[in-house]
């Protein structure tokens, strides 16, 4: 991306002065050099220097020198304008007593300060997202089109896609080899897999075929998605894994928009659905390159305990009950969705896209806020409210129609979009390194499960009313049985690091730093 410089000039009185020549402690914390020269010691730069020029007597003429080079490929366009911004000023700013804590961190960065590394890694991670988040949804976004074409029932389209969850299998034996073997290699195999499966859709005969080669594009989509978490919270600080999941989400759901904004070409012909499944393929060269420049997780490389499940089955039987009942409801939400409004409201393919873009975009505000709650205030009170307002209003959505039906999708989707930081960080968190993958490949299974048995309830009771709306409404106490569990006991982990919440990891660590005598 190149150093990047911005020079400020301004005049101040003493105090003033004491306080540009003060370390900055917000996104950078600052070494001292020399005479107004500062470094980098610790933020998302890979270069950082300041340097302030001082004439005259009171009031002062500054002339303030800033340089960097953001650690942040991929996305660092989106992020050197708020950079620039908050590197230049026209005045001192707050003379800051030393031993204060560091100022807010601006609303657009994690609570908790990244290092050049984290920063790297989490915007790879986040280029890796669209491909996962492309390939989750392609069968979501595709499959009442293809049911046309080969002539399928709406009870045939929630058993495939039912079905299409199982190949979590799969995922459950990666993810246990990424506790052995590691993230990096893993990753590579999910992101080939998964675009190479995707595209063999594309020639399916009919909706078992297509459903065989979605089972094992999802498979490996899952792990990836899942692999991305892990690997995410093992590079975080404490105060900054929500955010990362959060990001991690918001890029993912950029990804399932790219299948969205394809959707219109389905509209070409009887078979024009098929080429949503190619685009992964052609485009798995840029994820690939993404993948090499991405280095190994760091709580994986450290010295990490090997534990065995069970010391912590009833963290895996709290949080597997948590996905199989949010999912029963959640999964036929999504999976729907085209074909409620395709033959409830006669949505063209593009008045679906104009949908889809126009309800879902929003649920950008309620995964950066909830993400920033969650990391500031806690995550059971943001899952909490996210759990039980984004199932009522997403339930009420397929009961009502015209603008109200817009109206109320998306406040469904904002407020169910706070919960997905808040309690997607749990899965990594809540178990050493060596069980992580396993562990977060089971819950999956437990939400596959859950997906399953609600896609096949929500089909059938389509079937039976000859509309979506009574079996949603059924479906819906699902999470509020979530939001049950979260308040009553889920533990807060907020603020506390992986090591803490996880004594086997600790330990190795403190075994490794020990000196032999």
């Amino acid at each position: 991306m190149g150093v990047t410089s911005h020079t400020s000039t301004f005049e101040v009185d003493d105090d003033g002065l004491r306080a540009v020549l003060q370390e900055r402690d917000d996104l950078v914390l600052e070494r001292a050099e020399g005479d107004g020269v500062f470094g980098l010691a610790e933020g998302p730069f890979d270069h950082y220097r300041r340097t302030v020029i001082v004439t005259g007597s009171a009031p002062h003429r500054v002339t303030e020198t800033v340089e960097w080079e953001l650690a942040i490929p991929i996305w660092g366009g989106l992020f050197r304008p708020l950079v620039r911004r908050l590197a230049s000023r026209s005045e001192a700013p707050p003379l800051r007593d030393p031993d204060a804590p560091p100022a807010a961190a601006p609303w657009w960065s994690p609570p908790a300060r990244l290092d050049a590394r984290a920063a790297a890694v989490l915007s790879r991670l986040c280029g890796l997202s669209l491909l996962a988040g492309y390939l989750g949804t392609i069968i979501t976004q595709t499959i009442t089109y293809a049911s046309s074409e080969f002539g399928a029932s709406t009870g045939s389209q929630g058993t495939t896609l039912a079905g299409i969850r199982f190949g979590v299998l799969l995922s459950l034996v990666l993810l246990t080899l990424s506790d052995r073997r590691g993230r990096h290699g893993l990753l590579k195999v999910s992101a080939i897999g998964g675009a190479v499966a995707a595209a063999a859709g594309a020639l399916a005969p009919n909706l078992w075929v297509l459903g065989s080669t979605q089972t094992l594009s999802r498979a490996f989509s899952t792990t990836l998605a899942l692999l991305i978490a892990v690997t995410a919270a093992e590079e975080m600080p404490a105060g900054a894994r929500a955010y990362a999941a959060s990001v991690l989400a918001m890029t993912a759901a950029l990804g399932a928009g790219g299948a969205v904004l394809l959707l219109p070409v389905a509209d070409l012909g009887a078979w024009a659905w098929r080429i949503v499944y190619v685009v992964p393929l052609l485009a798995l060269p840029l994820f690939l390159k993404i993948l090499r420049r991405l280095p190994e997780s760091r709580r994986f490389v450290r010295p990490h305990g090997r534990a065995t499940m069970a010391g912590h089955r009833g963290r895996l039987a709290l949080l597997s009950t948590s996905a199989f009942f949010g999912l029963v409801f959640l999964a036929p939400v999504t999976q729907f969705q085209n074909d409620f409004l395709r033959k409830e409201h006669a949505f063209s393919a593009i008045g679906i896209t104009l949908f889809t873009i126009c309800t879902n975009t929003p649920g950008g505000i309620g995964i950066v806020v909830g993400g920033k709650l969650a990391d500031v205030r806690g995550r059971r009170r943001i899952g909490a409210i996210g759990t039980i307002g984004g199932a009522i209003f997403l339930a009420i959505g397929y009961q009502v129609g015209g603008p109200m039906l817009w109206a109320v999708w998306i406040v469904g989707t904002i407020i169910a979009a706070m919960c997905v930081p808040a309690l997607g960080v749990y899965g990594p968190e809540l178990f050493p390194t060596s069980l992580r993958g396993r562990a977060n490949g089971i819950i999956t299974l437990a939400g596959v499960c859950g997906s399953a048995v609600g896609l096949v309830l929500a089909g059938q009771l389509r079937d039976h009313f000859h509309r979506y709306g009574p079996g949603f409404a059924m479906l819906a106490a699902g999470p509020l049985v979530v939001a049950a569990l979260v308040i009553t006991l889920y533990p807060e982990t907020a603020h506390v690091e992986l090591e803490d919440l996880n004594p086997e990891d600790a330990g190795a660590l403190a075994v490794a730093a020990t000196p032999l005598l």
